[in-house]
């Protein structure tokens, strides 16, 4: 962006010196305040360019934030000591030269749902928390309320651009596309679903659903919104729960999924978010929505709902269906803002199947019975597969191709540091227990399928916490590693972008 001379502007810099510096370190995990040198907050590529080659030729580490959402210290690590903020490039628009649209890497979530469904009247299959930054979601293939029907973002993902360092420390912006031909495709690959801060800057995505004509109308070239969502929210009361209605609710959610991975199917419209914070909140719940355009959807909602509920003898204490137009069937009930106070540990893992009879008991004791040092702490159960499950594991970087559901185990929220040890204690054994049977961890086998990098747990690099033999990388990336090792080796020879669980350079 030029100055009033016509100039180019150099990067907005803040150091610690200035007022603005301690608000401005913080992100969304508060266990984790970085104290870098200075932030740069880049408005450009060119900008982009600029900073990484001066971190490169200063020996000073540098970390990249879009959203600041990550779960650990990427972006925060003590070691860090330029942080690059991509927050002023958030453009999100149709590019004419490309026939894509065109989403700037610190763009949130909710300026791109809003932004396509104004103007074109189309969407992306995302998360539904909307403050989350596009540049690492969307690189760690990114699912949302629509993947059943859509799949990923990665499966949308028609270009990249990204701020690479060759081994003489120049730096330079490459746009690697899906083109079979382009000679940068693999650079394409391994940001769909390779994570975010191994390879480079990312500064903007493309994004056109494979097999659409470029040349048509826009507003056909990526999936359409749905018109009005059919939504049931429930909630049941813990009082009157015994372990056999527990676990007979579980086992039945995760069986209608189990019988319901048709792509084609009206049932894959259909998506749940069933979220059990322990018997100390007093209540838990479940969300589902659909496209209300779906062949009998009202019907389909009820017969999910009986399945789920057969055998249970525990009535809901809240029991509320709608139908709503798709923008506001998001808000309230499924954008999870970040507390300025929070503090967090969250681990995760793919499901291919419902959970054993040993790991139901697991998760009655931990949340149903034994205590816990926040009533926060929970277990969520998401809806996944339909259209996910119908890409090659090897077509994009995201290996997990044949799981229906995706698991997150979490405390919640805490405000103090005091709190830290208890409730990091707690998920570690409550993890450590659901996966005893493989280490500890989920390695993928005939239920378990590894875990999202989209949720990164460093306790899976830990070989006090993973005692399976498998390596972190094959739980998050399986046989697809080796090829992100070589992308890594091309594109970023000197290791510049590097974290906790980074690809690492082949040996």
């Amino acid at each position: 962006m030029p100055d009033s001379t016509g100039a180019p502007a150099a990067p907005t810099t803040i150091t610690a010196d200035d007022p603005r510096y301690p608000n401005l370190v913080e992100s969304y995990n508060h266990r984790f305040v970085g104290r870098p040198e200075a932030i740069r907050f880049a408005r450009s590529t060119a900008e982009v360019v600029s900073v990484v080659e001066s971190a490169v030729a200063t020996g000073r580490r540098i970390a990249v934030r879009s959203g600041g959402h990550c779960f650990e210290d990427f972006t925060s690590s003590p070691e860090v000591r330029v942080l690059l903020d991509l927050s002023p490039m958030n453009a999100v628009g149709f590019d004419e030269r490309m026939r894509a649209f065109s989403v700037e890497a610190g763009a949130t979530l909710g300026d791109v749902y809003r932004t396509l469904y104004t103007f074109w009247g189309v969407t992306v299959p995302g998360g539904t928390c909307f403050e989350v930054g596009a540049g690492g979601h969307f690189s760690a293939g990114g699912y949302g309320h629509l993947s059943r029907r859509d799949g990923l973002i990665a499966d949308h993902l028609s270009a990249v651009e990204v701020v690479v360092v060759d081994a003489s420390g120049r730096a330079r912006a490459v746009v690697a596309t899906r083109d079979p031909g382009d000679p940068h495709r693999d650079l394409w690959w391994a940001h769909t679903g390779g994570g975010g801060g191994s390879f480079g800057v990312v500064t903007r995505y493309w994004l056109r659903t494979p097999g659409r004509d470029p040349g048509g109308d826009p507003s056909s070239l990526l999936p359409a919104a749905p018109a009005r969502m059919r939504r049931r929210v429930v909630s049941w009361p813990w009082d009157g729960v015994t372990k056999r209605s527990f676990t007979a609710l579980l086992r039945n959610y995760c069986g209608w999924y189990e019988d319901h991975t048709d792509p084609d199917s009206p049932a894959a419209n259909l998506w749940n978010n069933l979220i059990v914070p322990h018997r100390s909140s007093r209540t838990f719940g479940m969300t589902a929505v659909l496209d209300d355009a779906t062949p009998g959807s009202a019907a389909l909602l009820d017969e999910q709902f009986d399945r789920i509920t057969d055998g249970v003898g525990v009535a809901p204490v809240t029991d509320e269906l709608d139908v709503v137009p798709w923008w506001s069937s998001w808000m309230p009930s499924y954008d999870w803002p970040s507390d300025p106070r929070g503090r967090y540990k969250n681990k995760a893992g793919y499901l291919r199947r419902g959970f054993t009879e040993r790991q139901l008991d697991v998760l009655h004791r931990f949340l149903g019975a034994q205590d816990c040092p926040t009533p926060m702490g929970c277990l969520v159960l998401t809806g996944f597969g339909g259209r996910v499950n119908t890409v090659p594991s090897d077509a994009t970087a995201t290996a997990q191709r044949d799981s229906i559901l995706k698991a997150s185990y979490s405390t919640g929220v805490w405000q103090s540091a005091e709190q830290d040890a208890a409730n990091i204690a707690w998920v570690r054994a409550f993890y450590r227990e659901m996966y005893a049977d493989t280490g500890g961890v989920p390695v993928p086998g005939r239920t378990a399928d590894g875990s999202y990098i989209g949720y990164p747990d460093v306790d899976l690099a830990d070989p006090a916490w993973n005692t399976s033999g498998v390596p972190w990388h094959d739980l998050y990336f399986k046989d697809n590693y080796p090829r992100l090792q070589a992308v890594k080796l091309r594109y970023d020879p000197r290791d510049v972008f590097r974290h906790a669980l980074s690809v690492r350079p082949p040996a």
